[in-house]
C-alpha cells in the first residue's frame, strides 16, 4: 500500500505531450512544450506496435527536444505521440530485491517472482553526501584475498579501483570479493557484459551462498547506451538504500570503462566534440559524480565500499579513462597480463599497486614485515631479467641473494585458490613467517 501510495503521489497531474518530428541514427528529436521539459526528464513514445518507448531528454537545438531511448526504435514513426514526465528516473528499492537479478529499470530478470518495491523513491542520478558531514573510513576490511588484506589494505568505505586488460581474471576476482568480503550487502553491477557470460558468474563464479546476500544489476552489451549508463546508476542507488538502513555495502561494478563508452556514445549522438580517444567531456564530469557517491555516508549511517573495474585497451594504464579514475579513487590494484601468463592468480602487481589508506590503517606491528617484503620484490623485479639469463653471480650482493632465495615463496604467498578464503590475520601471520625465515638467518 505504502508503494502504490509513493506511485500515485509520482504522478503529473497534467499530461503534457508532443510529437516525433525527426529521427537520425538513435536521435529522436521531439517537438513540444518545451519550456516544461528539462535535461534527464523522460518521455513515452507511443509506437505504431502499440507500446510504449521510454527515452530521456539529453538536450535541446531549436526549440525541440532531443531524446535518446531506452530500447529498439522499431514502431517508431513521423508524429508519434510523445507523453512527457516531470520528473527523472527513480528507483523503489526493498530489501526483497536482495538475491535477485535486475535490469537497469529494477526489473526482475531471473524469472522469479515480482519484487515488491520500496515506499520511498530513489533517484537514480542522486548527489553524493556532502564532505564536511561525511563520517571518515572506518577500519580495515577483510576481503578474503590475501595479496590484497596484505599489500593494498582496504577499509570500510574505501574506493578502490582494478585494473586490468581483457582476460587478465578480473572477474574471477570479483567473484572472490562478493563471496568472502566482510559485509552486509553486496550490490554487483555488470555493465555492458557479454550476455553470455552473466549466468557462468552467477552459477558458477558467485554461487547461491554469495547470491543469498547479494543484488545483481545487469545491462548487456546488446543493450542500447542509456540502459547501459543507467545499470550504473542503479548499482550505486541501491547501494546508497542499504546505507541509509546502516548496513556496511560492498558496491562492485564491471567495468567503469563500458561506463563511460555508453556516456561517449550518448555525448557524440548529441553532438559533443570528442576529445582524447573519442571521449567527449560529460564522460570526465559524469566519472566523479558517479564515483563520489560511494564512500562513507553521514554520521551514524552505513558505508559503501566501492571496488571498481578499469578494463584498460591495449592493456595501456595510461589510457584516458584508467588515467582519470586514478585520480578519483582512493586506490587501484593492477592486474598484468604477463603475470596470469606465468599461471599466478590473480594476477596482481604488487609493486604497481597502493591503497590510499596505509600505512595507517596496517597494524603497527606488521608494518616492518610489509615494507621487508615490498623491498625483496622490489630488487628481485630490478634484476629478475639478468636472474633468468644467468647474468647474475649469486654472492655479488647479499640483498640481491635474499631476493632470490625467497621469490619462490612471496610467489606461492601471493596466489590464492578461487574456492579459498584467507583471512585479513593469516595473511599478516603468513606474510611474517616467510619474511621471518630469511631475516633470521641475516643478509
Amino acid at each position: 500500500m505504502e508503494s502504490l501510495i509513493a506511485d500515485i503521489d509520482a504522478m503529473d497531474a497534467v499530461e503534457v505531450f508532443g510529437r516525433v518530428k525527426t529521427v537520425q541514427g538513435l536521435l529522436v528529436e521531439v517537438i513540444g512544450p518545451v519550456r516544461e521539459l528539462r535535461v534527464g526528464g523522460r518521455v513515452a513514445i507511443e509506437t505504431r506496435l502499440g507500446n510504449n518507448l521510454m527515452c530521456e531528454i539529453v538536450g535541446f537545438e531549436n526549440d525541440h527536444a532531443l531524446c535518446l531511448p531506452f530500447g529498439p526504435l522499431e514502431g517508431v514513426r513521423l508524429g508519434c505521440k510523445a507523453i512527457f514526465y516531470s520528473h527523472g528516473g527513480t528507483a523503489q528499492p526493498s530489501d526483497d530485491w536482495l538475491g535477485r537479478v535486475i535490469n537497469a529499470n529494477g526489473e526482475p530478470i531471473d524469472g522469479g517472482q515480482p519484487i515488491l518495491k520500496g515506499a520511498d523513491h530513489y533517484p537514480l542520478r542522486a548527489s553524493p553526501p556532502p564532505a564536511h558531514e561525511r563520517a571518515r573510513v572506518g577500519p580495515p576490511i577483510d576481503l578474503g584475498v590475501k595479496v590484497l588484506n596484505t599489500f593494498t589494505t582496504c577499509c570500510d568505505g574505501q574506493r578502490m579501483g582494478i585494473f586490468a586488460g581483457s582476460g587478465v581474471g578480473k572477474s574471477v576476482l570479483m567473484s572472490m570479493l562478493a563471496r568472502n568480503t566482510g559485509v552486509d550487502v553486496a550490490i554487483i553491477g555488470l555493465i555492458g557484459e557479454r550476455g553470455r557470460e552473466v549466468q557462468e558468474f552467477i552459477e558458477d563464479n558467485l554461487g547461491p551462498e554469495g547470491l543469498k546476500r547479494a543484488v545483481i544489476v545487469v545491462a548487456t552489451s546488446d543493450e542500447p547506451a542509456l540502459m547501459r549508463r543507467q545499470a550504473a546508476y542503479m548499482t550505486l542507488t541501491l547501494a546508497e538504500y542499504f546505507r541509509d538502513k546502516g548496513k556496511r555495502v560492498l558496491c562492485m561494478m564491471d567495468s567503469l570503462t563500458r561506463f563511460a563508452m555508453a556516456q561517449r556514445e550518448i555525448g557524440l549522438a548529441t553532438g559533443e566534440p570528442p576529445t582524447a580517444k573519442g571521449y567527449p567531456p560529460t564522460v570526465f564530469t559524469e566519472l566523479p559524480r558517479l564515483l563520489e557517491r560511494a564512500g562513507p555516508g553521514l554520521k551514524n549511517s552505513g558505508s559503501v565500499t566501492g571496488l571498481f573495474t578499469v578494463l584498460v585497451e591495449g592493456d595501456d594504464h595510461n589510457e584516458p579513462i584508467a588515467d582519470a579514475v586514478r585520480g578519483i579513487l582512493d586506490g587501484h590494484i593492477v592486474m598484468e597480463r604477463a603475470i596470469a601468463e606465468r599461471g599466478r592468480y590473480p594476477a596482481v602487481n604488487v609493486l604497481r599497486s597502493i591503497s590510499r589508506t596505509m600505512p595507517g590503517c596496517v597494524p603497527a606491528e606488521y608494518r616492518p614485515v610489509l615494507l621487508k617484503a615490498r623491498e625483496y620484490m622490489s630488487v628481485f623485479a630490478d634484476m629478475e631479467e639478468l636472474i633468468r639469463l644467468g647474468a647474475y653471480r649469486s654472492g655479488s650482493d647479499p640483498k640481491v641473494d635474499t631476493a632470490i632465495s625467497i621469490a619462490p615463496q612471496l610467489d606461492a604467498f601471493l596466489s590464492q585458490l578461487q574456492d579459498e578464503r584467507v583471512t585479513l590475520d593469516e595473511g599478516y601471520r603468513q606474510l611474517e613467517q616467510i619474511v621471518a625465515s630469511v631475516e633470521g638467518g641475516g643478509e
